[in-house]
Parts: structure tokens; sequence; C-alpha cells
């Protein structure tokens, strides 16, 4: 695992220790270590959302991936 330093605002750093003193982790780095899974599943979230409305829109391509490919070129 490594470390990263990473400059905060008062703003920020008064939010982390918010989460601390109210229980949802027992130090920074369990907060921004959360905080981090939390982005990266909001951001599947929206990549699964926006193939969904692509699909909805028929902006997808049917086919043997070769075929495809070769229509592209």
């Amino acid at each position: 695992m490594s470390t990263l330093s990473v400059p905060l605002t008062p703003q920020l750093e008064a939010f982390i220790e918010r989460m601390i003193d109210h229980g949802y982790a027992e130090n920074k780095a369990q907060v921004v270590r959360h905080a981090l899974r939390e982005l990266e599943e909001d951001q599947a979230v929206a990549s699964l959302l926006k193939a969904q409305k692509e699909a909805k829109e028929g902006k997808v391509l049917y086919g043997k991936l070769d075929e495809l490919a070769k229509k592209i070129k």
C-alpha cells in the first residue's frame, strides 16, 4: 500500500474530523479510502446508466468484434 500526501482545505479537514467524531471511520486514512471507494462506485454506476441510455437511443453496436472493428476503420 502506498502513501499519498494531499493538501486539504480547512473545510475538508473539518469534514474528515467530523466523520471520525461521528464514528464513520477510526482515522483520516479510513475516511479518505471510503470516499475514494464511493467515488469509484459512483463512476461505475454513471457508466452503466450512460450505457443503458445509449442502448435505448440505439447507439449500440451488435455483431462480432473483429467485423465491427473493420467497419470503424
